[in-house]
This record gives C-alpha cells, sequence and structure tokens, in this order.
C-alpha cells in the first residue's frame, strides 16, 4: 500500500506495527544477528536459535525484525550495505562510531521502512513538545485512515519502544533488562522537557552527526526523488516527506554548513543561489558520490 507522508509523490511503505516483540534494540544486536547469517542463513528460522544466539525466543524474533529494518538482513540473507558497514573489515564492525548509528537511523526510515509509528512520528508528527499520549493519540488518527483494523494496543507498544529507543532513561539504582538503554540513545533526537511526561526533538546542530553524514543522506534523497536531476533545492532537503531534515531533525544551516564542509574535499558537490532559492548541486551520478562520500569518511576518522 501507498502511505502519504507528504512532500514528494507517494512513496511504497509496507503498514508495519508492533513486529519489535516490545523490545527496542540492544547493544550488540545487530552484530551477533549478522555474524550469524553469516555463517547461517537460516539461524533465526532453526530450533536451536536461542542457544545459538544466546537469547530467549522472543529476543529471537526481536533482533531478526530490527536486522531486517535495519537493512542489515533481507530475506534473512545479509545485505551488501551490512557488509560494507559490519563485516570484518568493514567501516565499522563493532558500531564504535556514533556515525554509524545516525546511518542506520537513515536506513531505519528509508523506504521500506518497517516501522509505520516511526515513519509517522520523524515526518508527520509535528508538535514541538508532546506527551506519550500525544503521540499515542495522533498515531491512531492516522491508523485510522490507512489500516483501521490494527489494534490500539499494537500503537501503544511502538510508542512505548519508540520512546525507550530514543530517549535516555532516568538513572536507577537497580537495572531491569527492560530499563537498559538502546544505543540510539546517544543520537539525542529526542529529550525530556522539563518533567517526566514531556518530550521534545532536538533540531538543529547534532555534535556526533558528521557533516559527511549529512551529505550522504542528501544525496541519498535526491537520488530517490530524481535519478537524472543534478541539483534539489535545499528546502525539498529540508521538508519533503523522509528527507535529511525531517528524518535527522536539522535546520537549513546545518544542511548548508556541511555541504559548504564536504565540498572542500568533493569538489563535484556545493551550493548555488538561483533566483534566490539555495540548491544543491551535485555533479556525478548521486548514489556513487553518496557512497564514494561516506567510504571516505570511514577511511579518514
Amino acid at each position: 500500500m501507498d502511505l502519504d507522508f507528504g512532500g514528494v509523490a507517494h512513496i511504497p511503505e509496507v503498514i508495519a506495527f508492533a513486529r519489535h516483540d516490545t523490545f527496542h534494540p540492544r547493544f550488540g544486536w545487530l552484530k551477533k544477528g549478522f555474524d550469524r547469517a553469516m555463517r547461517d542463513e537460516r539461524v533465526f528460522l532453526a530450533e536451536d536459535a536461542p542457544v545459538r544466539l544466546g537469547v530467549g525466543k522472543n529476543m529471537v524474533r526481536s533482533i531478526r525484525y530490527w536486522c531486517s529494518a535495519f537493512k542489515i538482513l533481507e530475506d534473512d540473507r545479509p545485505t551488501e550495505f551490512s557488509k560494507k558497514l559490519l563485516g570484518e573489515k568493514g567501516w565499522d564492525s563493532y558500531l564504535e562510531d556514533p556515525a554509524s548509528l545516525w546511518l542506520l537511523h537513515w536506513k531505519f526510515l528509508e523506504p521500506p521502512c518497517l516501522g509505520t509509528a516511526w515513519a509517522f512520528t520523524f515526518n508527520q508528527f509535528r508538535l514541538a513538545e508532546f506527551t506519550q499520549e500525544d503521540l499515542f493519540y495522533q498515531l491512531c488518527e492516522y491508523r485510522d485512515r490507512i489500516a483501521s483494523n490494527i489494534a490500539d494496543s499494537s500503537l501503544q507498544k511502538d510508542v512505548s519502544c519508540l520512546l525507550r529507543m530514543y530517549v535516555e532513561q532516568p538513572s536507577k539504582s537497580w537495572v531491569s533488562e527492560d530499563s537498559l538503554d538502546c544505543p540510539f540513545t546517544e543520537l539525542g533526537l529526542i529529550h525530556r522537557a522539563g518533567d517526566s511526561r514531556h518530550y521534545t526533538f532536538r533540531i538543529g546542530y547534532k555534535p556526533n552527526l558528521p557533516e559527511s553524514l549529512i551529505v550522504y543522506t542528501c544525496l541519498c534523497h535526491a537520488n530517490r526523488v530524481s535519478q537524472s536531476a543534478r541539483t534539489i533545492s535545499v528546502a525539498n532537503l529540508l521538508y519533503d516527506s523522509l528527507s535529511p531534515g525531517l528524518v535527522l531533525k536539522l535546520t537549513e544551516s546545518a544542511i548548508c554548513n556541511a555541504i559548504e564542509k564536504v565540498s572542500r574535499q568533493f569538489k563535484q558537490i556545493g551550493i548555488s543561489d538561483v533566483a534566490g532559492k539555495l540548491q544543491f548541486f551535485f555533479e556525478d551520478e548521486p548514489e556513487e558520490l553518496a557512497d564514494q562520500i561516506l567510504d571516505e569518511y570511514y577511511k579518514t576518522r
């Protein structure tokens, strides 16, 4: 089904709610799922999968889901992207660089996104400050338009999982398995606003988000919009559905500064002013150029 997130023309999406078995992605899960699948593509279907993965049966399903959602696996097979990132000589085999978490966040939201609640939250949810209930109720309204048969309880699970995934949890004297922070809290995309009930997105410059990764996402988005064009307006990079501006919560200055900095090394890209409108231009094929910029970043980090 085509879900309308606004901005560019309808982007093919799947309707996917509550596939995570209530578990947010844990430290080490993606690497573990990748490594086991490299050895045996049927590991998640094996009777002894819990033993081989060292987790409970529900967590096996959750690891399988998250590996698919982050494009680490496709049909239980490691993807070319995951081999580049997590392979033995990959860019960042153990996800030690925060840039890799930003890259995975971007990949998760890229079509086909296997988390409809996440796609909605980062593309259509517009409240500057919100509670868990605010997000749930607006997600319910969206659900009613696209798949009214999905139970409220599924949406509640997604909202809870999403907030645990991105919001650093308050420190406790005791730690349960469910309260363990997710690696994606390091992104600082969502944080508490004044009390334990209210949240807000952190919009603008992110100290652990490299300029190279921002430009990579700009080129990916430009390629998604048009595979033949060699320019895209900065406004499109900010406000299109599934754009860097929305998915990474960036401002115009953050995007333009990143492009200008990366253009010092990659002369094929830059910013131009056309009739008072800022345009991002790139002289080479955007997908190939995006990979070159990402590869260079990891070589020099």
